[in-house]
């Protein structure tokens, strides 16, 4: 047996095969290889050494030129390093690797020696991999936890917010007793009931002035009908008076002719009266007759012609070649136009009244133009309420009720029209009906405009206008032209 081991004994092992187990640790069995070596002699490529899967070819080139230059200066002992990109041999995707290198000079053989170890960032790499992916997991649970909080305080917050918007839109469309649910005692709590509140004593109020408007309505509708009876008789001891005036003396038979004007106001606003209480009460029907919508305007011109003498007023009437047939109650649009005439002859401070008559496929309109004081911003719906006055502290010229404008407006709401008003101060007013040609038939629109014509051609040349300054004349004169 010590025969059969004297030539292992005395065999010789390469210098560089020990060095090699020496810096790589393959001597140490458990450990963990984290580099590998490489021992490249450019001279002598046989006397080259490798661990692992490194090659010559993996040397940076920056790397082994520096070392290069050291050999040639001499300089051994002197490290150099490199990061870089290396795909080692079986790979298909290169790691990044921290490269060490230097050179050794062997005395005994007089050959240079490039010494390289290789540290691959593999496992750095894999343990931010793993820290990135930990992140963005983290990440995105914190991101969904708090937009699940987010969602849960949203929810808490918002949802009472919505459920009172909600009842308010439903407090607004006319459900008085919508009201919320209170529960707890927070701020929300305290608005829910602070809202059943207000709803509580909005109700209230609008049953006391239901009850108060029935009351009145009732009341103006009783009384109304209880006059006619004595107004009947009254109106034919008067009748008989008037009729012989000429008999009495002159005091006597003035006071007959008062009595008979004041006995037709009475009555006129009787009828007003009376026809308002039938739309409150929803009685008011229709007669409806196809007729030429021309022919109503004219008569109902020549039925104000004489309040038009009396306050130095003329009309201009335009009305179109061709008829204007319309399916109307034609009493009701006679008192509508009557009444829009009347109207401008009060307030048109005696200037010239424009009538105009317009038609298209669906609608016939009539607008009435005066060039009185006007309406102030606000007042184009006012101007329809019961018993309103523009100014209250100017007197009245041709009576009436202060009901005119509103029976209007209820008459032609009650054909499926538009009654509307337009005015400036100091430019007067104009109002306009539109009604459809068919009875039933829905408005679209009107043939015409509620702002007068000239006063849109106004707006226009003003919007165009633009002010040009003329040069200056020679004597120093000048002026700005708009």
């Amino acid at each position: 047996e010590d025969q059969a081991k004297a030539p292992d004994t005395d065999q010789k092992v390469n210098p560089l095969d020990e060095v090699m187990d020496t810096v790589t640790g393959s001597g140490d069995e458990g450990s963990k290889k984290r580099y590998d070596v490489l021992i490249l002699n450019e001279t002598t490529p046989g006397m080259s050494r490798a661990s692992g899967r490194v090659l010559p070819a993996n040397v940076p080139a920056s790397l082994r030129q520096r070392l290069k230059k050291d050999m040639d200066k001499g300089e051994y002992g002197k490290i150099e390093w490199s990061i870089d990109s290396i795909r080692f041999a079986g790979q298909s995707q290169a790691t990044l690797t921290y490269v060490v290198g230097g050179v050794v000079h062997e005395t005994s053989t007089a050959e240079d020696f490039q010494v390289y170890h290789f540290f691959p960032f593999s496992e750095e790499e894999e343990l931010l991999s793993n820290v990135r992916l930990a992140i963005v997991v983290v990440g995105l649970g914190l991101v969904l936890l708090l937009a699940a909080i987010a969602y849960l305080v949203t929810r808490q917050v918002v949802s009472p917010v919505r459920l009172a918007r909600q009842a308010a839109e439903r407090l607004a469309s006319g459900k008085l007793d919508e009201r919320l649910k209170v529960r707890g005692e927070d701020d929300l709590a305290r608005l829910a009931n602070s809202f059943n509140e207000m709803a509580a004593n909005l109700a209230l109020k609008i049953h006391q002035l239901e009850e108060l408007s029935q009351v009145q309505r009732q009341f103006v509708s009783d009384v109304s009908h209880e006059l006619r009876t004595p107004l009947t008789t009254v109106r034919m001891a008067a009748d008989l008076l008037y009729d012989a005036r000429e008999d009495f003396d002159p005091m006597a038979s003035r006071s007959a002719e008062l009595m008979q004007a004041q006995l037709e106001r009475f009555e006129s606003m009787l009828a007003d009266l009376l026809e308002i209480s039938r739309y409150d009460a929803g009685a008011a029907t229709l007669d409806i007759d196809s007729v030429d919508m021309r022919d109503v305007v004219h008569r109902a011109i020549a039925d104000s012609e004489a309040l038009a003498e009396r306050h130095s007023t003329r009309f201009d009437i335009r009305l179109p070649h061709e008829p204007c047939m319309v399916e109307v109650d034609n009493r009701r649009v006679e008192r509508i136009l009557r009444n829009l005439l009347f109207n401008a002859i009060e307030h048109g401070e005696g200037r010239e009244i424009v009538v105009t008559v317009g038609a298209d496929r669906d609608a016939v309109a009539v607008a009435v133009r005066d060039h009185g004081i006007g309406l102030k911003p606000g007042e184009e719906t006012m101007v329809f309420d019961r018993f309103w006055r523009a100014d209250p502290s100017r007197a009245r010229t041709i009576g009436g009720t202060g009901l005119g404008l509103a029976i209007s407006r209820e008459d032609a709401t009650l054909h499926g029209g538009w009654l509307q008003a337009w005015g400036q101060p100091g430019e007067g007013s104009q109002f306009r009906l539109t009604l459809p040609r068919l009875a039933g038939a829905d408005l679209k629109g009107s043939p015409l405009s509620l702002v007068p014509p000239e006063i849109e051609m106004r707006r226009t040349w003003r919007g165009h206008m633009t002010p040009v300054l003329l040069p200056a004349s020679g004597d120093g004169g000048g002026h700005d032209e708009d």
